[in-house]
This record gives C-alpha cells, structure tokens and sequence, in this order.
C-alpha cells in the first residue's frame, strides 16, 4: 500500500507538471504580436515579451490555496500544530525560488533553467542536514549525486559556446544558484516540520499557499505590476487563460508533492521531480527521433543506474530514507 501510494504520487507528478512546463514556456518564452501604424501609416507587427513573474507565481499560489482547501473541506485532515513561523519560512523560501527561476529565463534559455534547477537535490540534501537536523546514508549520497550526473550529461547542449551574451548569462546562472539554495532551505524546513508535527500534504500545501498569497499581494500592488499586467492582459486576453491552465496544473501537481513530502520527505520528492526533467527530455527524443549522441547515452545509463541501484538497497533497508 505504502509502495502504490508512493508511484500513484510520482505519477501524478509526473503527468501535471510535464504540462505545466509546456504551459510556463508558452508564456515566459513566447512572443506575443501586436500592430504598429508608422508615419508613412504603413503597419508593421512586433512582438512584446511576459515579465510579470510576480504575477505568474501568485496565480499558481492562488489555485494552489484553491484546490488544498477544497481537499482539506472534503477530507478531515486533523489538527495540525506546527508553528506559523515554519509555515512563513516556507513561504518565503517557496517564492523566493519560484521568482528567481521565472526570472532567469529573461536571461537564459529554458534548457539552461532545466538543467540547473536538475541539481535541486544537492542543496536539498547538505540543507537538510545543516539545518533539518536530517541524516542519509553514504549510499544515498552517490545515487543522488549519479542522477544528476547523468541528468546534466543527456541535456547539456554541445554548441554550448554558441551564446554570445556572456553578461546576461551570469545575471541567469546567479539567479538559478539563489533558486537552488532557497530549493535547500525548503527541504531542510519540510524536514524540521515532518520531524516535529508531521502534518499532512494537504494541510502543509493550504497554509504555505495561503502565507505565499499574502506576501505576494503585498508585493504586487507596491510594485504596480497589477496595473502593468492589467494593460497586458488587456492586449493579449489568452494570456489569461493559459495562466488559469498553469495553475490548475500547478494545484494538481502541488497536491502530489505535498503529499510526498508528508510520507517520504523532501530528499524523495526531489529526486522524482528531477528524474521527470529528465523522462521528459527522454520521452520527446524518442516521440520526435532526435538524435541521441554517445554522451547523452552515457547520462542516460547513469540515471537509470543509480534510480536501480537506489531502489534495490532501499528494499534491503527499508528503514534509511
């Protein structure tokens, strides 16, 4: 039973957020076209680009109360005790990862992005440790450390060089590690937080949205985004609807997430969401006959590897993580 729940939430993972990265790339790194009249009162199309990260992350934060409400009406979850400061500290963290990703991509390619964010569980482990208080076996550390080993070598491009705004790529890469980090301290808090209240996925994703609703609506209306994204949905109305799609795909991913996060903790979900990076790179090599190169087999054979190996030794010590 423990075992079904566990590949019922990795699916569920798996299926709403591969969807929901075809939905963030459609907006964050799509052009949208509008007319322009010149003197001579001949027109010519241009095209403007979504900025409005802040926005983007509170309509996720939004459905994700949402849904993690309407759950927690129709399920009785129990009471949970945590303390609100472990809740904010979440929060904070969640945003300060969710704005920093979004952000990079105004400087970075979106393979860039997804092959940085591959290495989430590194920090998630040595922050889980340092301030979870949590302990892994040296095993776990080396099937973690081949997983995204392998990862980065089956998405890693070979005309890297072919870039030329060396600036810009270190406002991106800097904005992925800061991301990475807060990826850390959010483990390392779920961590403190299963250790001391064990609350359910439900109730961890209800108030950490809820916290993340309040900040983000201060910070949207002293900033006057709302007003800017107002005129920019105005223009483009789609773009309305394709941030309604992401955050019901985001909501419906959350509620998997948390739900792995109260069960198998934080190092568990990381790893599954970073191996789905890499199934989902996998599955559009072989749906679209990409070529695959001796390099890209070799991160392949090195994630499935240590996915095996680190299956096999937890059978065998079901009581490590």
């Amino acid at each position: 039973m423990h075992k079904n729940r566990f590949f019922l939430y990795a699916a569920g993972i798996f299926m709403s957020y591969f969807y929901f990265g075809i939905v963030q790339e459609k907006i964050t790194r799509g052009k949208y076209p509008y007319e322009v009249v010149k003197e001579d009162g001949t027109k010519s199309t241009e095209y403007e680009k979504y900025t409005y990260a802040v926005t983007l992350v509170l309509v996720q934060c939004i459905m994700n109360f949402l849904v993690a409400k309407t759950a927690a009406t129709l399920w009785h979850q129990g009471e949970d005790t945590t303390h609100k400061f472990y809740y904010a500290s979440m929060s904070i963290t969640y945003l300060l990862a969710m704005i920093c990703s979004n952000m990079a991509l105004q400087w970075v390619p979106y393979p860039t992005q997804v092959i940085g964010k591959s290495a989430k569980p590194i920090p998630v482990m040595i922050l889980g440790v340092l301030v979870g208080k949590k302990s892994y076996a040296l095993r776990k550390y080396i099937f973690v450390f081949m997983i995204v080993c392998g990862i980065v070598l089956f998405m890693l491009k070979d005309k890297v060089k072919s870039q030329t705004e060396e600036s810009s790529i270190g406002i991106g890469e800097l904005l992925l590690v800061l991301s990475l980090i807060m990826d850390g301290l959010i483990g390392a808090i779920q961590e403190r937080i299963r250790a001391e209240s064990k609350p359910t996925g439900v109730q961890m994703m209800e108030i950490a949205n809820a916290w993340s609703v309040l900040f983000l609506s201060i910070i949207i209306i002293i900033s006057g985004e709302y007003y800017k994204f107002y005129e920019f949905a105005t223009r483009f109305p789609y773009v309305v609807t394709n941030l309604l799609m992401l955050g019901i795909t985001s909501a419906v991913g959350q509620l998997f997430l948390y739900s792995m996060v109260s069960e198998f903790g934080p190092l568990v979900v990381s790893v599954v969401t970073t191996t789905r990076k890499f199934f989902t790179v996998l599955a559009s090599v072989i749906l679209f006959g990409n070529a695959i190169s001796i390099r890209q087999w070799i991160g392949a054979i090195t994630v499935f590897t240590a996915l095996f190996l680190d299956a096999f030794y937890s059978k065998s010590a079901p009581k490590k993580l």
